[in-house]
């Protein structure tokens, strides 16, 4: 009998069962090759988060390559700042794509071939039909469709004609190419596709060299094919849109090739989250968020400003896992994905966001004296740092109550609190203004309990945070909230616009008190501001104007439901 354990077998996800039958049954020459296409119209969203850890750990789970290409077939809305931007966000996440980044656009020569071949082959025609002519001949999915009257056009003519779209010598909208599957097919995606579209807009890459570009379900699976793709990995929506994909693979397909094979699995449905980009942009360009990357956005950029870590990203995936089947993911996992990994790395640190003085009447005036604090105690390698105490401090509005329930544990008149790190002190007077607002407490200290350690084994429940008011800094703060109230914004009510359903609550800029030792802090550094949540120093933070983000909260509501 063995006297070590065996560690249980990691259960594999139904991409996975696939990949290790193919390679089992030595299909492809038992390769794993996959790739990550993104189109450049827009920055990448925490589904793309997804996507990338599924793809780029497939290939590093299998000994594969993972290619990173750039769908940019649609020229009017694509541009280089987005591709940099997901270049840059792919590598923050920690991975690296195989050889250098690639672009549907480097086979535009070869695709154009391709189509010719489909035309040779009598697969294919040039058609006359107007956008909304070919709409109307569709039918519905209970109605077969009608034939397009240029559907029987001669070979010879729709090569001419092909050849004289690609020069540039029609107008957008007059001419395309189509391809001839079956009319009458019950998937409405088979019934004479568009392969090719006549488009005058420059291009990011090739500029103005083409006036036609290919339509994605075209383009899609011949670069797989080209790349030499095996498993080519969809979200859900792209199941009905297999079969045509196996249909132009069949047009070109060489036996000696590599074959790849088209899988679906659910995207990432997040509460309280919009991941259409086109949704996306509209929040930018109305001005509704602060840019792409404002932290309120689902984008890896704006996870990123917020203070996400790739770490808690590639938790998240890993517990959502790869599902076949949509469904909607509480916000609250991803939120305990980066308190998990917060918890154990970001440094403790004291702020006070809605400051209240307190003048501790007993301690001598003109004096200020060091105190020990722990960094991180789940990490006992953070050591430890001094801050600076006083006469007069800042605490917490919400720290005091005037008139308190029997159950309070915190500041009161008469009560007794713990200062962390500090002494125990006792509220002994409130000043109000003249509207009879609170603007000031006094209080008296007990020297025996530096440390806020008890001289004489009396019990204190309560203990709270604060900064001196002599040494404290002004910082300011951005506390975020869910940026729409409905659960699932993208199926709000007919008629009822996503728009309407923003959260206009979800950022509050407040001016804090923060300890000195904030003032030494790089853009993106973490923290736990004490018993306030975790915060990241936001990136037009500098010296003279601290500015900090929250991250996440301290607590934990979905940590009853974590296991599910």
């Amino acid at each position: 009998m063995s006297t070590t354990e065996e560690s249980p077998k990691k259960s594999l996800n139904f991409i996975e069962q696939i990949i290790e039958d193919d390679l089992k049954n030595g299909k492809n020459q038992s390769q794993v090759h996959v790739r990550f296409p993104p189109e450049p119209n827009g920055y990448l969203h925490i589904g793309h988060a997804k996507s990338i850890c599924l793809n780029f750990g497939l290939a590093r789970d299998y000994q594969g390559t993972c290619n990173l290409r750039f769908d940019d077939t649609n020229p009017e809305k694509e541009n280089v700042e987005y591709v940099e931007s997901i270049k840059k966000d792919i590598e923050w996440l920690g991975f690296k794509w195989n050889d250098k980044p690639l672009f549907t656009s480097d086979y535009f020569e070869q695709l154009y071939q391709f189509a010719i071949q489909i035309i040779k082959a009598g697969n294919a025609y040039v058609c006359e039909q107007s956008a909304e002519e070919i709409a109307n001949y569709k039918g519905t999915p209970t109605q077969a469709g009608k034939d397009s009257p240029w559907r029987n056009r001669p070979i010879a003519e729709s090569l001419d004609l092909f050849e004289r779209m690609r020069k540039g010598e029609f107008a957008e909208g007059t001419l395309s190419l189509r391809a001839k599957i079956d009319m009458a097919s019950p998937n409405m995606h088979m019934r004479d596709p568009l392969m090719y579209r006549i488009k005058k807009d420059a291009h990011h890459r090739t500029g103005a060299e083409w006036n036609i570009y290919p339509m994605y379900d075209f383009a899609h699976g011949q670069s797989d094919y080209i790349e030499g793709i095996t498993h080519s990995i969809c979200t859900l929506e792209f199941e009905v849109h297999r079969p045509l994909y196996e249909w132009f693979l069949d047009q070109v397909y060489d036996p000696s090739r590599l074959r790849p094979r088209q899988i679906e699995f659910a995207r990432l449905n997040l509460s309280y989250t919009v991941m259409s980009k086109r949704k996306l942009l509209q929040l930018v360009q109305e001005g509704l968020v602060s840019g792409w990357d404002d932290p309120r956005m689902p984008t890896i950029s704006g996870l990123r400003r917020r203070g996400y870590t790739p770490k808690s990203l590639h938790t998240f995936a890993d517990m959502i896992g790869v599902a076949r089947r949509d469904n909607m993911i509480d916000l609250g996992k991803l939120e305990f994905a980066i308190r998990e990994d917060l918890n154990k790395t970001a440094l403790r640190r004291m702020a006070v966001l809605n400051p209240l003085k307190v003048v501790i009447t007993n301690y001598p005036e003109g004096k200020a004296e060091m105190l020990d604090a722990v960094n991180n105690p789940e990490d006992e390698t953070a050591g430890m740092r001094q801050v600076s105490f006083g006469r007069e401090i800042y605490i917490e509005q919400d720290d005091f109550m005037e008139q308190a329930p029997k159950n309070y544990f915190r500041l009161t008149v008469g009560a007794e609190v713990r200062l962390r790190y500090a002494y125990f002190i006792r509220c002994t007077e409130v000043v109000k203004n003249s509207d009879g607002e609170i603007i000031e407490l006094r209080a008296t200290y007990d020297p025996e309990s530096k440390g806020g350690k008890s001289p004489d084994g009396r019990k204190v429940k309560g203990t709270i945070h604060w900064v001196s008011a002599e040494h404290g800094v002004k910082a300011s703060v951005n506390l975020y909230d869910r940026l729409f109230l409905t659960e699932d914004p993208q199926d709000v009510e007919e008629g009822v616009n996503f728009l309407d359903t923003i959260n206009s609550e979800s950022l509050k800029v407040i001016d804090a008190i923060v300890e000195p030792a904030l003032l030494e802090t790089n853009v993106g550094d973490h923290f736990q501001f004490e018993r306030m949540g975790y915060f990241c120093t936001d990136l037009d933070s500098s010296s003279n104007r601290l500015i900090f983000n929250k991250t996440v909260g301290l607590k934990d509501t979905w940590a009853k439901v974590s296991q599910n």
